[in-house]
């Protein structure tokens, strides 16, 4: 028997955000961000959200738009460099900011999707971001201990899917997603495409339905390029 878990729109899959809640956000730079459910977000207008995504989108769109509407209370990213807002609001004190190193980011999303309570990482000894946490000697080099992350939602978007929450992602924007999908306590996936099941590839599934509890096609992507780069 296929479980159906398909919703009708991103408003309905995020329905039960609350405020408060710490929720994932998938996505490289503005590439594989899920733009409907952002948008869900900011016009629902829970407040006091703690945001995990690799970056803070730019100020018009992505997490940006949700900064602007001062919904974030902290953000857990590694990259922030194109956000004045975010900038704003860091240096004013009215946000509380983690960055921590890419890597960290990815494996401590990957810990909690493997039920794992946390990583040893040689990334940050002897920096600041190993200020306060247990440092482990193994075979001669010192590991800082980073704990997996403990999110209520994580938010995905994916090329296809079907309805039993099978993903298959397309070039760059499978980046943060396919970790992020399997490390949320419900975690919601928007596509570009949505079939029944049996119509996907099984050898071309990224992430397999058993991680996905919501799932629905979006719609009206823009897919902005964030530094666009072109020979002369």
């Amino acid at each position: 028997m296929t479980i159906n878990k398909q919703v009708k729109n991103a408003e309905e899959a995020i329905a039960d955000l609350k405020d408060g809640q710490t929720i994932m956000l998938g996505g490289f730079g503005l590439c594989g961000i899920p733009e409907n459910c952002i948008a869900a977000l900011v016009k629902k207008g829970v407040t006091n959200l703690t945001c995990i995504s690799n970056n803070a989108g730019v100020d018009d769109f992505g997490i940006g738009l949700m900064l602007h509407q001062r919904q974030v209370k902290k953000m857990i990213a590694s990259y922030v460099g194109e956000n004045a807002e975010f900038e704003r609001q860091l240096l004013s004190g009215e946000l509380d900011v983690e960055l921590i190193p890419q890597g960290t980011l990815a494996f401590r999303c990957m810990a909690a999707g493997y039920g794992m309570p946390a990583i040893f990482t040689p990334a940050g000894i002897g920096t600041e971001v190993a200020n306060g946490k247990e440092i482990r000697n193994f075979n001669g080099k010192d590991y800082l201990l980073e704990t997996a992350f403990n999110a209520d939602f994580a938010i995905v978007k994916a090329w296809k899917g079907d309805t039993a929450g099978n993903l298959i992602f397309k070039a760059t924007s499978r980046n943060f997603n396919t970790v992020m999908a399997m490390a949320g306590k419900i975690t919601i996936a928007e596509v570009e495409e949505l079939v029944e099941p049996g119509q996907l590839d099984p050898n071309q599934i990224h992430v397999p339905g058993v991680y996905i509890h919501r799932i629905f096609q979006g719609s009206n992507y823009e897919k902005r390029i964030e530094q666009k780069t072109i020979s002369k």
